[in-house]
């Protein structure tokens, strides 16, 4: 098992899988885990439910997949780490915990061009997102940077990241 942590834009889904699939295990992307098995999407669970709920539904479901230890890349959603105590609870079930660190000119860069696709940011004016991203990469730093592992992914390709990645393995 490979966790795959860091801000949204980091690569965690497109070098999850890359990896997922180089290593012929099972890649998890733990946001769409969750949304199979709460049968909506996460913004609708936040929108009809709130943000209290959805962490710890969000939680329920990490132990629970952690604890079956699959044979799996899994690559969590950017709040995962950094609410309760998920980060201690990822540390102490498996080495393999990794933080894909992108600077915020990378992140920013990324994250422009796919934007409407992500809730979190879609309404932040363009103009406004580096600062919102420097803001919340602050608060979440301090988790990300408990992981034993961290790659810094700004001047590598994904295929490069993937190959850092699988000497862990």
């Amino acid at each position: 098992m490979i966790v795959l942590l860091g801000y949204m834009g980091c690569g965690k889904s497109t070098v999850g899988k890359m990896l997922a699939e180089q290593l012929n295990m099972q890649f998890i992307d733990f946001d769409n885990f969750i949304e199979e098995k709460e049968q909506e999407t996460i913004s609708r669970i936040f929108a009809k439910m709130g943000e209290v709920y959805f962490r710890k539904k969000e939680r329920f479901y990490l132990e629970a997949l952690l604890k079956s230890k699959p044979d799996a890349v899994i690559s969590l959603g950017g709040g995962t780490p950094c609410f309760g105590d998920n980060m201690e609870f990822l540390l102490s079930s498996t080495s393999n915990v990794v933080y894909l660190k992108a600077k915020i000119d990378t992140l920013t860069r990324r994250l422009l061009t796919g934007k409407s696709n992500r809730p979190l940011i879609r309404d932040i004016p363009d103009g406004e997102l580096e600062e919102f991203i420097r803001k919340h990469l602050f608060e979440r730093n301090f988790f990300y940077l408990q992981a034993p592992v961290r790659i810094d992914v700004d001047d590598l390709s994904a295929a490069a990241v993937v190959e850092k990645l699988k000497d862990l393995n």
